[in-house]
Parts: structure tokens; sequence; C-alpha cells
């Protein structure tokens, strides 16, 4: 019997209510300010082919990681999976995880002896060993150097913790009570999935939920199908650049893709791109394959489900050996500013098949981490995702102060920074004249400035866009690029890179970490006179650069802020 429409859509609707639970108990349950506070983690409903059936994205790239998760525990249990199993992994080549400071956790879910789906999640860790405190040294050279690897191994084995594997993760964390309470948070998360999907099966009857997982699927493929057949035919390429590999500090990393759309099909090729990288800038192509199913919804509709019908209509080709398909042990901690380039470089070759839907280059993303000792000689991680700005639209100015592309995580509160760690915080703003000028101004960067409370602790770094800015399109101007420096103003003034690891700090140290900007669109002498004296008065655009970047009169512009009182709006 076909499924009726209505009770399709009903349980789409229970699936995405499913995860939005499941996420909302891992973000309280969470240990971590990484998790906690920053919300570093993603939860999904996979069918029993491993293929995604309910999402509620959080970080897109986890929903090309999970299914690579869920094939790798068939690869290493098939035929030894029970009900009450768990399964860990951060294995970023046995198991295709992110990287390896993010854990994977999946739960069986069955229905008498029957295996039906699979409750997963994935989230950061903000320490699992490796040279440096925090892990993700961005000057890792070699997979070994970034923690402790786990293949896929059962956590708990028929509703029994493993007490060896639970050992073995305690005795490899600077961190252990953290990282196990994170952890058991995964566990009862992916245990709301299961009891959720039993109530679904009792309600509906097994059959017609496993036919709504699959008419889920083809619904998505065929209307991604649908659109990609109205556009063009064509070949479309571009390139994206990150600053370096943390290792070889004037080398830029390049990337390219070109796209070749025929009729309903859509083919990816990478192997244009560069050599894999000696520092940790590689990722795997499963990633790669999640920053295009991120672009394919850009393109079609933000709201289409980011579910395995997505991933069949995706063809994607690699070159071995490349930063896009690295041979193991090459490290992958730093994989987030290759996806940044990836993804910004398909969007742009997908631009010549949908030209209505530009944005300028983005101000990047990365993580920031102080860890040492407290005083009393207790451990810390201070793990921090840090955004920056999108750039310029084709139809609006670009988003300041956020996270970009396909990290939306949250910025950490102040409040609870300086409460758990041994640090001050000094400055958190906007950067004044960052975003690039055009018709359509970028996004502003943002800064924030650490003072280090304690005598024990080092810095890592894994960002960008310190020496490639973002970039302008349509006449517009680039992006301003970011900075890290230690002791600015002072005679101790440092200048880092983009990447690094295990920075030593001092007590008092100050660290001021600045983000770049968004690119602009179009030319900026044909933006509106009314949006740059808003810019001004906002203190988005200086004076100064009003003059500079888009022309306006001196006299005309002194004349307009010297009337302004603030009690009415510009339009």
């Amino acid at each position: 019997m076909a499924l009726d429409p209505i009770t399709e859509q009903v349980i789409q609707n229970r699936l995405s209510g499913i995860v939005q639970e499941m996420q909302t108990s891992i973000f309280r349950t969470g240990y971590s300010t990484i998790v906690r506070e920053s919300q570093d983690a993603s939860c999904m409903i996979l069918d029993v082919n491993g293929d995604v059936v309910g999402e509620e994205v959080i970080l897109p790239l986890h929903v090309a990681a999970l299914p690579e998760v869920v094939r790798a525990i068939y690869k290493f249990y098939r035929g030894r999976i029970y009900p009450g199993d768990v399964f860990i992994t951060n294995h970023p080549y046995l198991a295709g995880v992110t990287h390896s400071i993010d854990m994977a956790l999946v739960v069986p879910v069955f229905v008498g002896e029957r295996l039906i789906a699979f409750s997963a999640n994935i989230a950061h860790k903000s320490d699992l060993g490796g040279m440096i405190p925090g892990t993700g040294s961005g000057s890792a050279r070699e997979l070994f150097q970034e923690g402790i690897q786990f293949p896929p191994v059962k956590f708990m084995d028929r509703g029994n913790v493993i007490d060896e594997v639970e050992s073995i993760l305690r005795a490899n964390s600077r961190t252990p009570e953290v990282i196990l309470g994170d952890i058991r948070g995964q566990i009862g998360t992916a245990r709301i999935g299961e009891e959720r999907l039993h109530d679904l099966v009792d309600k509906y009857g097994l059959e017609t939920v496993l036919e709504a997982f699959a008419e889920l699927q083809n619904k998505t493929e065929e209307r991604v199908r649908k659109a990609i057949s109205g556009w063009d035919d064509g070949v479309h390429e571009a390139d994206a650049w990150v600053d370096n590999d943390g290792i070889n500090l004037d080398q830029p990393i390049y990337y390219h893709v070109r796209i070749e759309k025929t009729g309903s099909r859509i083919l990816f090729d990478f192997s244009g791109s560069g050599d894999q990288t000696l520092g940790p800038l590689n990722i795997r192509p499963p990633l790669v394959r999640g920053c295009c199913y991120y672009a394919m919804v850009a393109m079609v509709d933000p709201d289409l489900s980011n579910n395995g019908g997505l991933a069949r209509v995706v063809e994607t080709k690699f070159r071995e050996g490349s930063v896009l398909d690295p041979r193991f042990p090459a490290p992958t901690n730093s994989y987030m500013a290759s996806a940044t380039a990836v993804t910004e470089a398909v969007l742009q070759a997908l631009n010549g098949l949908v030209p209505e839907k530009k944005i300028a280059g983005m101000g990047g993303i990365g993580g920031i981490a102080i860890g040492g000792e407290r005083e009393d000689g207790s451990p810390f991680i201070q793990y921090e995702i840090v955004g920056s700005a999108y750039g310029a639209r084709s139809s609006k100015d670009g988003v300041s102060g956020v996270s970009v592309l396909l990290n939306n995580a949250k910025t950490a509160p102040i409040e609870i920074l300086e409460s758990e760690f041994p640090v001050r915080l000094s400055r958190f703003e906007l950067i004044q004249d960052s975003g690039g000028a055009g018709k359509n101004r970028g996004g502003l960067g943002m800064v924030r400035e650490y003072q280090i409370l304690t005598h024990k602790a080092q810095l890592t770094l894994r960002g960008g866009k310190h020496s490639q800015a973002p970039f302008g399109l349509e006449g517009g101007g680039p992006g301003k690029v970011g900075a890290c420096v230690v002791n600015p103003g002072t005679e101790n003034e440092q200048q880092l890179p983009s990447l690094f690891g295990g920075y030593k700090l001092n007590y008092l140290d100050v660290i001021s970490l600045h983000k770049a900007g968004g690119g602009g669109f179009g030319k900026p002498n044909e933006r509106r006179w009314e949006q740059i004296v808003e810019d001004v008065l906002d203190g988005y655009v200086s004076f100064d650069s009003a003059l500079s970047d888009y022309g306006v009169d001196s006299d005309q512009l002194r004349q307009i802020l010297s009337e302004w009182d603030g009690d009415c709006e510009l339009s």
C-alpha cells in the first residue's frame, strides 16, 4: 500500500521534532563550554543503511560524517550489533569523522530483534590528548599528534559500560571528567531518539515508518533533480585559497572545483586542488561532499531536507594525495578552514548556474584554545569557536560578527568564560571599516581580547584569512584581513600566524584576536547615500573611509552628521 501524503508529512515532522528534542538535550547536558555554550554538536536519525532521515542541522558537515560512521560500524561489527549497544569513534580515516577532536556516538535502534535505524550524534571534545592542551594543534604534522584515535568501538555492550574503554578515555585526556560528562550526555541524547522512534513505530506501525524513511529521501532526490534540470547545461570552475598549513607559513593552500551539469546530473570535480599538506589543513572526501550538500541547499531551497536523497544527487571526483583526499596519516584537525574555502569555491562555481544568488567572500571561521593549569594546579581547557562576517550578497549587506557558512556555533558568553576559566575579556566588539566597500557592504569582523590570569597556559589557534583577504565581487572591495597579536602596543608585542599550536603565555599576557570582515558586492559609488550615512553614524564605517572608499562629499557628510540628533532614522 502506498503511503498517503498526510501520514508521510506527519512522520517527517515527527522526525524533525525528535531531532530537535535531541539537540536541546545535548546542549543542556553538556559539561564543556564548547558543547553547552558554543553548541558544537549535531544529532540525527539514520535509517538501517546509514542514510540520514531525520535532521535539524546545526553543523552541516556532521550530516556527511555520521553516515560514514554507521557504515564503518557495519564494517567492524557486522553480526555483532545488539540492542543496548553504544558505539563511539573519532577516527577521520577509519570512520569518516570530521576530525579527531569530534566524537561520534551511535545507538542502534531495534524493534524486537530487527535493526531498523540508528540514533546518533557528534560533539566536539575539549581535550583528547595530543601534543597541546585542546588536542587540535595548528602545527600538527601527522594524525598521531592529534590525540588518541578510536576506530568504531563499543562504549556499551548490551546496556553495560565497557570499563576498559572508559578507562582508556579517562587516561588520555587532560580533563577526563569533562570528556566523560559530555559522552554521558551524548548517550542520554541518543537514547531519547531511540525511545521516540519506538513511540513512532507504536503509533504508525513499523512498515509505515520504514516506508516513510524511504519516501522522504526519494522526494528530496526528485526535488533536487527537478531543480537541476531547470539550470542550463555547462561547465563552471572556481578557485579558493587558505593562508597556509601551519607549517609552511609562506605557502598558500589551493582549492579548485570544476562543476559539470548535464540534465538532472551534477558532478563536482576537485582533482585540480593542491597536494595534501604537511600541516593539518587536510580534509577527507566525505566532508567535501558535505560542502557540496550545503551549497546545493543554498542554491535550491534553504528549507530543503538535507537527507540521504540529496546525497544521491551529488557526484564527486577527487585526486588521491590531494588536500581534499589525503593519504593516512596526514593531519586533519584544521579541516574547517579547508571546508570553508571549498564551500566558497563551490558557491562561486554554482553562480554560473544560479547567478541571482551571488555572495562575496567570508571572514572565515576558526577555533581558539587556551589551556594549562589554574593557580591551584587544576587543569583547564578553554575552547571557543570564533565567528567573523558574511560577505555582501547581490541584494543585501553582509551579516556582522557571526559564524559563517558551515559553522553555526555560537559565540561563548563573556560571563561564562570569566567564571569558568582564568581569563578576563577586556574587549569584544565589531571592527570599524573591516567590511569590504561596495554597493552592498561586507559584514564587519569582530575582535576579542583576553587577559591571562594564570602562570601556566598555552595558546592554540586554528584560523585563517590573515593574509588571504575575503574577496569582493563585481567591483566590491575585499574585507579587511584578521590578525592574532599577543600584548599589542607594548614592547613585548608578538604577531602570530593564523594557524599554530602551543604558544607559551605568561601571567597577564593579552591576546588580541581580530577576525576578518566580509567582501563587498558591487561598486562602492553605487551605494545609497542614506546607507553610507547610517554606517558612519553606527560606527561601522569611519568618516575617512566614507570619503576614500565611497567618494562622498566631505562637507555634505559633515553637515548631515552635525544635524543628527539621534531621534530619527535616515531612510
